[in-house]
């Protein structure tokens, strides 16, 4: 029987519905691969999305970073024993942290840094270097979930020294290569080899003028781009403990169990988020059974990588702008239930009845961020300001009012792109939590609010 015929479709309906430019889908299961494209990788040229067209894949880049640190690295070695570049601001910190806190976001220091250091071969080591005068630490090492890119960075680095060379020559010779992916680049010189996509922003969607993100986040995945068969191909790998189409061995075996095991319990923002964390791994519960995988976002491109190992199944999700999540649920509940029998859990909506809760009022800052929260009827009213680089990637302040649902748990009152976001509050409201850990800063003050938050 024929995987998934109905793909085409789904995705053609899916892509009109939610404003999506461009998106690709493959789907694997068995021996059988399943591949659709619709619409155009850039409005303002109208090239048409196929199948082999490459996206930025985003974060997805930090299980194949992942796989090539559970190659070279001791797990749990402290980073500096083979990288003694490696530091924060903390100093114990610094000499404690292990490639395992890195590997499962619990290093506990600032994860977003997004300086550009340049496109040369030492990017990623100058990122490292800034590291040491920049990265707060804001939870003891081993304590708290915190998504962390600067952590991979580190990763990356460590990778480089580890095999002689760097982040890029190691994933092609260690991965790329053996795997036998062709449709893939590691930076947007390469990526104009192939039929590559561009980001779409907006309303309605316009071209993303940001298509060159720093070289110095690579490894976290500011650069890569690949099809969305080259994700499932390496999924399929992994199913395979580590044995690639044609017998290569690509990983040690147990590799991919040991990236499943839980290291890090996720506080719950909903049915649909991780439970917990492995190595480079998101792990979900859905529908009672086991699922796994990795998001991955750059401005104007979202990609959604997931395997269900007791269904043989491994699927990837691009897509280029407009309500890209919301389409993305929509196509992974049809693939989900189609090929594997599983019910997409729904997401969390906002109450109907907001939740009675003690109202506060605090600014939570992080190096790309600051948010301040204010109490208004039945919930509250959050203001995010970018900081740092990340203020020329975004359209400046917004404010999002969001409901309670128990628990410290508030849910966006308006959908965004087609979502409700929803974030917690741990510790005491110590933390603003939206899979970062986001430390709280100071009472807000009558006058204008202005802070550079690792400074």
């Amino acid at each position: 029987m024929t995987l998934l015929p109905d793909l085409q479709e789904w995705i053609d309906q899916a892509a009109r519905r939610h404003h999506v430019p461009g998106a690709a889908v493959a789907a694997g299961m068995g021996d059988q691969l399943a591949e659709a494209a619709t619409g155009v990788i850039n409005l303002d040229t109208g090239v048409t999305a196929t199948t082999s067209s490459v996206f930025q894949i985003g974060s997805v880049t930090k299980a194949w970073t992942a796989a090539l640190a559970m190659q070279l690295a001791d797990l749990d070695e402290p980073v500096r024993a083979s990288l003694p570049e490696f530091g924060v601001l903390d100093a114990e910190a610094s000499r404690r942290i292990t490639v395992r806190q890195l590997l499962s976001h619990t290093g506990g220091f600032d994860g977003d840094l997004f300086e550009d250091t340049g496109r040369g071969d030492d990017a990623v080591d100058r990122l490292v270097a800034f590291m040491r005068g920049n990265a707060r630490q804001v939870s003891e090492p081993g304590e708290l979930f915190s998504y962390c890119n600067a952590g991979f960075c580190a990763l990356g680095a460590l990778i480089a020294r580890l095999h002689g060379a760097t982040w890029e020559t190691a994933l092609r010779e260690l991965l790329i290569e053996p795997l036998g992916v062709r449709h893939m680049a590691l930076s947007a010189e390469e990526a104009i080899m192939f039929r590559a996509a561009v980001g779409h922003l907006g309303e309605p969607a316009r071209v993303s003028p940001w298509s060159l993100l720093p070289r110095s986040n690579a490894p976290a995945g500011s650069t890569p781009s690949a099809a969305p068969r080259e994700l499932v191909r390496f999924g399929r790998m992994l199913l395979a403990d580590g044995v690639a189409d044609d017998d290569t061995r690509v990983l040690r075996a147990g590799t991919f169990a040991e990236m499943c095991r839980p290291q890090v319990a996720l506080p719950r923002l909903g049915r649909r988020y991780p439970v917990a964390w492995g190595l480079g791994l998101a792990l979900f519960d859905w529908d009672g059974l086991r699922v796994v995988g990795h998001d991955g976002g750059t401005p104007g491109q979202t990609t959604t990588w997931r395997i269900v190992p007791d269904r043989d199944l491994v699927l990837a999700v691009n897509a280029n702008g407009g309500h890209a999540s919301a389409f993305i649920d929509e196509v992974l509940a049809k693939i989900l239930s189609s090929a594997a029998g599983i019910h997409l859990p729904a997401r969390r909506l906002p109450p109907a009845a907001p939740a009675p809760f003690r109202p506060f009022a605090a600014v939570y800052a992080a190096p790309q961020a600051v948010y301040e929260v204010r109490t208004v009827a039945g919930g509250l009213e959050i203001t995010d300001t970018p900081q740092g680089p990340a203020a020329a990637y975004g359209d400046g302040g917004r404010t999002v009012r969001y409901v309670h649902a128990g628990d410290d748990r508030f849910v966006a009152a308006e959908p965004e792109a087609g979502l409700h976001p929803v974030i917690a509050f741990l510790d005491d409201r110590s933390y603003l939590y939206n899979l970062r850990a986001i430390p709280r800063y100071r009472e807000p003050s009558s006058s204008a609010y202005a802070v550079t938050a690792r400074r």
